[in-house]
């Protein structure tokens, strides 16, 4: 199956991503890891349609993760999906490819994430350099409801409860 992991910035889609894909046996297939394969530093742009560039090379890195083993679980992870035409075109793709789609939507407290971001950032941890707080706030601004079910995981709590309410949603 495909999981979207949803949310802003800072609220523990990564995390959560990797933990899952860890006790599932699944992949991360991350939109800022593509980028920087992809593109020279210099060529990073952070635009819509490099991202949605970047969501193409993941779609066909997920069917070509089918094709070896169509029982496996790929998260998408990196982008927000904060758009519905994104989750639309994914489920779209996740239609052709003949796979079901899960949506984990992370959520947790302003003061958490913008602790996340800065730690985030200080110490270099994350690959996309425009992550921050005004990123946060530009998405907030723009983010879309989710319409399609989806299990929103509460990153304010500990990890682990947040991975075992995600499993229960993927079975």
């Amino acid at each position: 199956m495909i999981i979207l992991m949803a949310g802003l910035p800072g609220t523990g889609k990564t995390t959560l991503a990797r933990k899952l894909a860890l006790r599932t046996g699944g992949r991360v297939v991350s939109k800022d890891e593509i980028r920087h394969a992809i593109f020279s530093p210099e060529e990073i742009e952070y635009s819509t349609a490099q991202d949605d560039f970047c969501l193409k090379v993941m779609l066909a890195t997920s069917e070509y993760l089918f094709s070896r083993n169509p029982n496996r679980a790929v998260f998408f992870d990196g982008r927000t999906f904060s758009r519905r035409y994104q989750i639309e075109n994914v489920a779209a793709a996740a239609a052709r490819m003949h796979q079901p789609l899960r949506i984990l939507e992370c959520v947790c407290s302003e003061k958490t994430a913008r602790v996340r971001l800065e730690v985030d950032a200080a110490g270099g941890r994350h690959p996309a350099e425009n992550r921050n707080w005004q990123l946060y706030a530009e998405v907030k601004s723009r983010f879309e409801a989710i319409a399609q079910p989806k299990t929103v995981l509460d990153t304010d709590q500990l990890l682990e409860p947040c991975v075992e309410l995600a499993l229960v949603a993927l079975r």
